[in-house]
């Protein structure tokens, strides 16, 4: 055994047992590697460890490729402890593939080693940020936000027709949905993989219920819309009404597939009571999406498009929807792509423009950024720092700016902002956030907290009084009568403390006696006590605030309220 290669009892004989041996061979090392320093001590940053030969080249190469070289050079030899000889064939690959007739000894072939490394990095450094770039070009003017909300009966196809309008858009590529088909096919579920685009959770994948909203985001040629995917199931109406109440606009999904429609449209099915909730959570304009369209047993057939539209016309007028001005019908197919984006040759007798060309054709929103600063949370987390999710719905937001969380009143400040996943350095009315905060825990932040300009707070208390619609009840309701209030993204327990006064629907007069007790259809204001305090506005200030719907969990009965 080379003595070399053993451990010594001390560093100090070491020392000076090897080194005349070291000192015989370290000139020969020296000199094939171009390297004039005794010590030899590894050091990334230190020009004096570049070869003398690479000099002459850095007219060929970048000076970014002359620090790497150098890198490369000084740190190898030391830390492996090898020579030219020990050098790994790959180097002389790379000299063969770059320059054939190149210069000879270990430091040549280092050189073009490391100058192949450094053109494999410039080129991952090329590719990388493309994606990041383009969705926000630094020229172009900033888009118009558009929260859409897909509701209905659970399996009509909401979340698979996300999942295509994200394909047709381009935000989910070709070969992402072909691993969710082979997932799905292993689950024989081979129907189900556009949904998977939305339902990122396992749970909901195993299943085929959506249980949380999703969210995504595509672009048209004037709008930036996010998707907010709202789940059917009746079991989790209470995070549909959290969509609901984010969105500008609803796109009520509906099965064309014979027993589909009928079960979904009865008095226990989903579509009545979303297309309900949708309204009374401030939703103006509702987009009806006849689905199924390509089923054996509807095959485009207009009479089944025609029976589907007779029956819901008269329930969403009743609700409150205007059939001439707020609701627009259109045939598709989620699972095909069909009438999506392009028009269908199978559907001569729809002559409208398809969901993505008329979403984008939609005129739009009126919304006021000089107002006071209102961003109800949805969601927060941790990640360096208090992180939290919502929709801006009044005012603007910008980096460092003071704002105030309510009801806690703890002033905090913005320290980053995303809209939509981007990082931006102010926000208008409307968009969708994720904001990281200073100057706030996440444990003292509960959803359904609003955050506001410091010099206009928003209003916060337990009792306040509102005007109700009994829109669907099966019994009478009194004063002690206990449900579940969602206002905005807040979500609490209430008391109907007292009846003030009944009102009449057509005149708008108010009773002069207080009612014992009010039942289905009739308008009555109240008092109402919360369990917690509460964040609300009047819905004459901001409606998005004011608005509220209470359910009876037990009964699974809607009231809607304003």
């Amino acid at each position: 055994m080379d003595p070399r290669d053993t451990a010594p009892d001390s560093w100090e004989l070491e020392e000076d047992a090897e080194a005349p041996a070291a000192a015989a061979g370290l000139p020969t090392a020296f000199a094939a590697l171009n390297v004039n320093a005794k010590p030899f001590v590894p050091n990334v940053n230190a020009p004096v460890f570049v070869p003398s030969f690479l000099q002459a080249s850095a007219v060929e190469m970048p000076a970014s490729d002359g620090r790497l070289n150098a890198r490369q050079l000084a740190g190898t030899p030391v830390e492996n402890g090898s020579t030219e000889a020990d050098m790994p064939t790959e180097e002389e690959t790379w000299e063969q593939k770059e320059e054939p007739g190149g210069d000879e000894g270990g430091g040549g072939q280092e050189d073009l080693g490391s100058g192949g490394t450094c053109e494999m990095m410039e080129e991952e450094e090329e590719e990388m940020p493309l994606p990041k770039v383009a969705p926000a070009p630094p020229d172009a003017p900033k888009k118009e936000h558009v929260n859409v909300v897909f509701i209905g009966h659970v399996d009509a196809g909401k979340s698979t027709i996300g999942g295509q309008i994200m394909y047709l858009t381009g935000m989910v590529d070709k070969r992402t949905l072909e691993k969710y088909e082979r997932e799905a096919k292993e689950k024989n579920r081979e129907t189900w993989y556009l949904s998977w685009a939305l339902d990122t959770n396992q749970e909901e994948r195993d299943k085929g219920k959506t249980v949380e909203v999703g969210r995504a985001y595509f672009e048209t040629e004037k709008k930036h819309f996010t998707i907010l995917d709202a789940p059917g199931h009746k079991s989790f109406v209470p995070n549909m009404i959290g969509g609901a109440s984010q969105a500008d606009l609803a796109v009520l999904v509906i099965s064309a597939r014979k027993g589909e429609f009928e079960t979904g449209f009865e008095k226990g099915g989903q579509t009545r009571e979303h297309a309900m909730l949708a309204k009374t959570a401030g939703v103006k304009h509702l987009i009806v999406l006849i689905n199924k369209m390509d089923d054996p047993t509807v095959n485009w057939s207009l009479e089944r498009y025609e029976e589907c539209k007779e029956k819901l016309v008269p329930f969403l007028k009743k609700v409150g929807f205007n059939p001439k001005k707020d609701i627009h019908f259109m045939p598709c197919s989620g699972l095909t792509g069909a009438n999506l984006k392009d028009p269908v040759p199978e559907c001569p007798w729809y002559t409208g423009l398809p969901f993505i060309a008329h979403l984008d054709s939609l005129p739009n929103f009126t919304r006021s950024s000089d107002g006071p600063v209102r961003l109800p949370i949805v969601d927060k987390y941790k990640d360096m720092g208090t992180v939290i999710l919502g929709k801006l719905e009044s005012g603007s937001i910008s980096k460092a700016q003071q704002l105030v969380m309510m009801p806690n009143r703890h002033t905090v400040e913005v320290l980053s902002l995303l809209s939509d996943d981007v990082e931006t350095d102010d926000a208008s009315p409307g968009e969708n956030l994720k904001l990281r905060l200073k100057g706030i825990e996440e444990e003292e932040i509960l959803p359904g907290f609003i955050l506001c300009s410091p010099d206009n707070l928003c209003h916060s208390g337990r009792t306040f009084d509102a005007q109700i619609v009994i829109i669907e009840h099966k019994s009478i309701i009194c004063p002690g009568y206990n449900a579940v209030l969602h206002i905005h993204t807040c979500i609490e327990e209430v008391q109907i403390t007292a009846l003030i006064c009944l009102v009449d629907k057509k005149t708008g007069e108010k009773s002069k006696t207080r009612p014992r007790f009010v039942k289905q259809d009739q308008v009555c204001i109240a008092r109402l006590r919360a369990a917690g305090v509460i964040c609300l506005e009047t819905f004459k200030d901001f409606p998005q605030m004011g608005r509220f719907t209470l359910r009876d969990e037990g009964k699974d009965t809607v009231q809607a309220c304003s």
